[in-house]
């Protein structure tokens, strides 16, 4: 199948991203979010990020023209009727997800691929809520979007063969690398990552080291371009800590449990650099570390 338009739904972080990079591509956008608001935001921080492109040199004005035109946004589901293919973004909520994929259904072709950018949520049973599980998939990017270069492809059970090699066409075609992912609960990258950046938390919780000692330990000791507290804070800490809950409900290993610090970070609203404070306060010049 050859994909020529693609609704995304959601215009936070990383749908934003998403649709940057399928514009630059060549592919017709639209973009879909329940917030006005949210779909302006989305426009001028995709600008902002082609301009970056451009100073750089990794695009020309031209480029960065026709990628802004390919760009259509809407708030209603019904507009996105007519993609080849639909990339859900939303919040990591699979109750959110299954909703906008019931509310979309009705109005797209049967032949269109739908995908989720879940970090986390079983494909497998998100795609058995719709009408179409051969031709449901995980199609996982990172963050920022337009900067890294790897896309997990998560085939759930149902999955056909022609829908994952139709994706992998499609990774390739953005200038992104795949990374073939199995179905279990955060797949590769998560699944690695996550549990490291939980237990940095732990060492912080147990008093071992300090948001900054922790952070410049494993920069300089383990080459890591950020620290994992500072990573959090840039991912999101309710993000990290519903990613934890999907490890340790779908795997029933204690290993897996999320410390008690980050949930009491995530109750007081502290969820990162969104927020303004996460483990480190970024409302002044410089971030300062809150512990």
């Amino acid at each position: 199948m050859e994909i020529q338009r693609v609704g995304v739904i959601g215009a936070g972080q990383m749908g934003n991203g998403i649709a940057h990079v399928f514009a630059l591509a060549g592919y017709d956008v639209r973009l879909n979010d329940v917030s006005q608001e949210a779909l302006e935001n989305a426009v001028l921080v995709i600008g902002r990020n082609l301009d970056r492109q451009v100073r750089r040199q990794a695009i020309t004005e031209d480029e960065k023209a026709a990628a802004l035109a390919r760009i259509v946004t809407t708030v209603k589901s019904e507009d996105l009727g007519d993609s080849d293919l639909i990339v859900e973004s939303a919040t990591e909520r699979e109750e959110v997800k299954r909703a906008i994929f019931d509310n979309l259904i009705p109005h797209l072709s049967p032949e269109a691929i739908l995908t989720t950018n879940t970090s986390s949520i079983s494909i497998t049973r998100l795609g058995a809520a719709t009408d179409r599980p051969g031709k449901f998939m995980g199609l996982h990017f990172m963050n920022p979007v337009p900067l890294m270069q790897l896309v997990e492809l998560i085939r759930g059970i149902a999955t056909e063969e022609q829908t994952f090699e139709t994706m992998k066409g499609v990774v390739a075609r953005l200038g992104k690398t795949s990374a073939n992912a199995e179905d279990f609960p955060a797949f590769i990258v998560n699944r690695i990552l996550l549990p490291m950046i939980n237990e940095a938390v732990y060492t912080l919780y147990e008093g071992v080291g300090t948001v900054d000692s922790i952070d410049t330990a494993m920069k300089l000791g383990a080459n890591h371009p950020m620290g994992p507290l500072e990573l959090a804070d840039f991912i999101g800490l309710d993000t990290c800590l519903a990613i934890m809950n999907v490890l340790h409900d779908g795997l029933a290993d204690t290993k897996y449990r999320p410390c008690p610090l980050m949930v009491k970070y995530v109750e007081a609203g502290w969820l990162g650099r969104k927020a303004g404070r996460g483990f480190y306060d970024y409302r002044g010049e410089t971030p300062m570390p809150t512990r």
